[in-house]
């Protein structure tokens, strides 16, 4: 057996179940992935498996699915590799066992990118918040991205319009290392309009995603997304965010796991500070302001700004 034969079987463990799977990761842990997929396509499982499992079990497109990778530039990581970021992804297993709320770990990453996964990871940070940004939560999320960027430290989001998108051009405008951690297939370009983002992001970092190629986007993949932004990261900031949002659910799972969740306060006036000054007032989260503070709540090194902190980018 070899680390390919355990390559392959993942490709298709991660298609035979929709993330995520709690009862197949324990399976595959305790029989390892090729005899646990051997097992799941024969549907001799545990019937949390078959549960896990049922109507996917039959559709094995691993060779294709790696194939195509492999024609993009896009390799699939596992637990047996180097890469795999085996550190951030201990605290999903621990959180999953403490609450039982199904944090499970993901079976494989596909990723796409210059940037090598277990190197990204190290001392990252996420920056989140909301699609319908205003233009004062983006200039925000621009100068934190860069701020930090400039600063060594990997800048983790989704991707999305509004503070995910302004984010990633601020870090990128570093020349520093930003991720994006998608809720659909690595082959997706999603958002549509981002799809040059996309691939700025690829060239010099990395994409980051738990779906099979061609996998849709959905409100379900969001928030399941977001477990994983949170995992992959030493801390999340949350620079805009109504009450209810996706990037207050990514705080509150950050928090879960013990990581060090902070939030950028706004106008009093805004809806979309709302749930940022929820998050300081309940004591969910630091009132940070700039990259400093962050560095502080961290306890990350303040090192020298690789440009000159004036030629920090707009969001245009």
């Amino acid at each position: 057996m070899t680390f390919e034969d355990e390559r392959i079987a993942r490709a298709y463990l991660i298609r035979a179940a929709e993330p995520p799977a709690p009862a197949l990761l324990a399976f595959v842990n305790e029989h390892g992935p090729v005899e646990a997929a051997d097992r799941v396509k024969r549907a001799e499982c545990p019937r949390a498996v078959r549960e896990e499992t049922t109507g996917r079990r039959d559709h094995d497109r691993a060779g294709r699915d790696l194939e195509r990778a492999a024609a993009d530039e896009t390799r699939l990581v596992i637990p047996e590799d180097d890469e795999w970021p085996a550190r951030q992804l201990l605290s999903l297993a621990a959180a999953g066992s403490r609450s039982g709320s199904g944090l499970a770990a993901p079976l494989a990453l596909w990723v796409r990118g210059q940037a090598r996964l277990g190197e990204a990871v190290d001392q990252a940070i996420a920056i989140v918040g909301a699609r319908a940004a205003t233009a004062y939560g983006e200039h925000n999320a621009a100068e934190l991205g860069y701020h930090l960027a400039s600063r060594g430290i990997p800048v983790f989001s989704g991707a999305a319009y509004g503070i995910d998108g302004a984010a990633h051009r601020g870090a990128l405008s570093a020349d520093g290392t930003t991720v994006a951690v998608l809720p659909c297939g690595i082959d997706v370009k999603y958002p549509l309009g981002h799809g040059t983002l996309l691939d700025r992001i690829a060239a010099t970092g990395a994409l980051v995603s738990e779906y099979p190629p061609g996998t849709a986007p959905s409100r379900h993949r969001f928030l399941v997304r977001n477990r994983l932004l949170a995992a992959l990261t030493a801390a999340t900031v949350v620079v805009e965010a109504g009450r209810r949002s996706g990037a207050r659910n990514t705080a509150s799972t950050a928090g879960e796991l013990g990581k060090v969740v902070m939030a950028m306060p706004g106008p009093v006036s805004s809806g979309m500070s709302a749930g940022c000054h929820a998050l300081i007032r309940e004591s969910e989260a630091i009132l940070v302001t700039s990259a400093d503070d962050v560095l502080d709540a961290t306890a990350f090194p303040h090192n020298d700004p690789a440009e000159p902190a004036d030629t920090a980018p707009s969001t245009a």
